[in-house]
């Protein structure tokens, strides 16, 4: 399998190229060449376990990494997390379904890509004979997660850059409180599209990006989202058979790249009915599905910090593939985006996707509903995705988080502080953090300071 640019100007290259470069040289976003039908593989992969699952979908396009290596990446990966199926699927009401992502090390979805994605990294370590430097921006829960996915692995170092003051004080502290040398947490001044600008211009700066050798940990990369479309086939073989063809995913989303993990999955021939995009007050994707106009908008912090986005890098891969492949349409888009803020489609196919967006006010009652009507506790992100919510169909919800991440706003909304031990046990460790404004050349120079 190779991999091409969603903006056509770079040759096609092999997986473990795309894991380590994460962003195209030409700006764009990486793609499979071609997407694989697994349609007529379905029956046999039902009952498989989660890692087994996971090297069957992975196989196909980690196609220059040997079966047996992968095997020992993909188990080496879920071992750290606290539920045999890594990925539980709940039946709370018999036609809503709740697949829990928040078993792993972070208590977030995010893991459950991160952890193998950092094992990807370590093996490009060993295999080239050279470092590498990881970066990333955060709203949230990915910076925990990819700096958990590389604790310990030889020959990383991560750079992660987070809104200061516009995260949980719990997920700061997963990132900031590790002790680990070769984790550098940047609390930046401004929003997460702040930081994820300066992310992007410090790889479009070519020579830096190859000096350093660095590599994106967000969605961006696309080893994150193809180890995501396998939850999205475990819940759909996991469900009632009556179910399978009508169950609407809702999936909480601010980069996009969690629900088109689900998309892409769906046009590899798995027949999932649709899905609902669930945003928070920052509804640029909401907009987008309902007026088929994508416009760029101020971020508003809100109790859901993971979705205040407003530039949703992964909509490329969407656009890309939605429009035939063709990658003079995506740079003509992406273009008047960057210089106008905007794009209005004409005829906009919004496919299979419908979508809805929650406000705070909100959140603490559907918090609260929730819990009286099914007697289950839901973090903010994931309460976005009750908004609406048909209970006279099959549906079925991706939780992101787990609630102990978020005990003030579930303290407020049902009287309860929800704990958990890993989380009580940053409590009283020291932050170790770097505050740093906004700027590319800022972050460079420290970067430069500190890489290996």
């Amino acid at each position: 399998m190779r991999y091409v640019s969603t903006r056509g100007g770079t040759p096609p290259i092999g997986f473990g190229e795309a894991v380590a470069a994460g962003l195209a040289a030409d700006g764009g976003l990486l793609v499979p060449e071609e997407l694989p039908d697994l349609g007529a593989e379905l029956p046999a992969l039902r009952g498989l376990a989660y890692p087994e699952l996971c090297l069957r979908f992975m196989r196909r396009f980690a196609t220059d990494i040997p079966e047996a290596e992968l095997r020992g990446l993909v188990e080496r990966a879920y071992s750290s997390f606290d539920r045999p199926e890594i990925a539980p699927l709940l039946d709370i009401s018999g036609e809503i379904h709740v697949l829990e992502l928040f078993h792993g090390p972070t208590l977030a979805f995010k893991d459950i890509a991160l952890q193998l994605l950092g094992r990807l990294y370590a093996r490009q370590c060993l295999v080239r004979g050279e470092t590498i430097i990881v970066l990333g921006a955060t709203s949230g829960d990915t910076g925990a997660a990819a700096i958990h996915g590389l604790l310990g692995q030889p020959g990383a170092a991560i750079f992660i850059l987070y809104p200061d003051g516009r995260v949980s004080p719990l997920q700061e502290r997963q990132m900031a409180c590790t002790g680990a040398a070769n984790v550098h947490v940047l609390a930046v001044d401004g929003s997460f599209d702040a930081a994820q600008a300066v992310v992007k211009e410090l790889f479009g700066d070519a020579a830096f990006a190859s000096r350093h050798r660095l590599s994106a940990v967000n969605s961006i990369n696309i080893a994150r989202v193809l180890a995501q479309c396998v939850y999205y086939l475990h819940a759909w073989l996991a469900l009632p058979t009556s179910h399978r063809r009508e169950a609407e995913f809702a999936v909480p989303t601010g980069n996009f790249g969690n629900v088109l993990a689900g998309w892409m999955l769906q046009k590899m021939g798995v027949p999932i009915h649709g899905f609902r995009v669930a945003t928070n007050q920052n509804d640029i994707l909401h907009r987008l599905f309902t007026s088929g106009e994508y416009r760029l908008g101020p971020v508003r912090p809100s109790l859901a910090p993971s979705m205040d986005i407003q530039v949703a890098s992964n909509f490329e891969r969407f656009l890309y593939y939605s429009l035939g492949r063709d990658a003079d349409r995506v740079r003509g888009v992406m273009r008047e985006l960057r210089e106008k803020g905007a794009y209005r489609f004409k005829d906009f196919d919004r496919d299979t996707f419908t979508s809805s967006s929650c406000d705070d006010a909100e959140i603490p009652g559907i918090i609260r509903q929730v819990h009286r009507a099914y007697g289950y506790v839901v973090d903010p992100h994931t309460a976005c995705a009750f908004k609406g919510m048909d209970e006279s169909r099959p549906s079925v919800v991706l939780a992101t988080a787990n609630p102990a991440k978020f005990p003030d706003v579930i303290r407020a909304a049902i009287g309860i502080e929800p704990r958990h031990p890993s989380l009580e046990a940053l409590k009283s460790l020291p932050l170790v953090r770097h505050k740093i404004v906004a700027d590319a050349g800022a972050i460079r120079a420290f970067i430069e300071a500190r890489a290996v």
